[in-house]
């Protein structure tokens, strides 16, 4: 069984970031032998005075493969997690989803691409989880952290909004490598221009500062536009920049 498990507001100025705990939640899962998890994605929401956030308002989903006889396990242990670890202050929510048939993504997805826009409430937020049969839960706080996991959820199985935590960092900054070592090397699927040119594998590129994918069409991309580079053997592609990547 495939869950998707998205987090939000679990943070303070001063705390862990809500991604870490994300992360940590996986550890959590993992060393208990449940399943296997999928890097995490960040989405970002929409950014407004009248929506309480720490820094961004961004929220963090992954995907985990696990039976579906430890369903209420893994609910059961990420909240109390949440509870524990959250940050004074913070206003977690919770969102578990397991997707078998995928009869409920349309008004998730919807739902996600709502909030990347608008201002939502949590009674919105818990009567379509309550309709679509999707775990949503607080655990401190407001809990208004509900609406920013349940749009997680929708926009992690959208598949076309996101980037995935972290950096990758196989070489230094400025090194040329081939698509082919990277996807190898990395959970990278396909490296991409921003015009939606699929690379091939022996294609060098220029390696930036900040090498970060993103999530397009339900797999991880890594974006790469020209260099200046015009010489035999010399990259002709260079990883977007980290403000170009922040679109996502």
């Amino acid at each position: 069984m495939r869950l998707y498990i998205s987090i939000d507001d679990t943070d303070n100025l001063e705390s862990r970031g809500t991604g870490k705990l994300a992360s940590l939640l996986i550890d959590e899962l993992v060393d208990r032998h449940w399943g296997s998890a999928q890097p995490i994605t960040r989405h970002q929401l929409y950014v407004h005075p009248d929506i309480a956030y720490t820094s961004h308002n961004s929220s963090m989903c992954f995907g985990f493969d696990t039976g579906a006889h430890l369903l209420q396990d893994i609910i059961d242990l990420a909240g109390e997690f949440l509870r524990k670890e959250s940050a004074p202050g913070s206003d977690p929510g919770l969102c578990v989803a397991a997707v078998p048939g995928l009869t409920w993504t349309d008004e998730v997805i919807a739902f996600g691409f709502r909030a990347k826009e608008e201002v939502l409430s949590k009674r919105e937020a818990y009567e379509l989880a309550r309709k679509v049969g999707v775990h949503l839960s607080e655990h401190g706080g407001t809990g208004i952290g509900v609406i920013g996991a349940l749009a997680g959820v929708g926009l992690r199985v959208g598949g076309n909004d996101g980037r995935f935590r972290g950096k990758i960092e196989i070489e230094p900054a400025w090194t040329a490598i081939t698509v082919a070592s990277l996807i190898e090397r990395t959970h990278v699927d396909e490296v991409q221009t921003t015009a939606g040119l699929r690379l091939p594998d022996n294609e060098l590129i220029l390696l930036g500062e900040t090498v970060k994918p993103v999530l397009l069409n339900g797999r991880c991309i890594l974006l790469v536009y020209p260099t200046e580079k015009t010489g035999t053997g010399e990259p002709r592609w260079q990883t977007c920049t980290k403000s170009y990547v922040r679109m996502y």
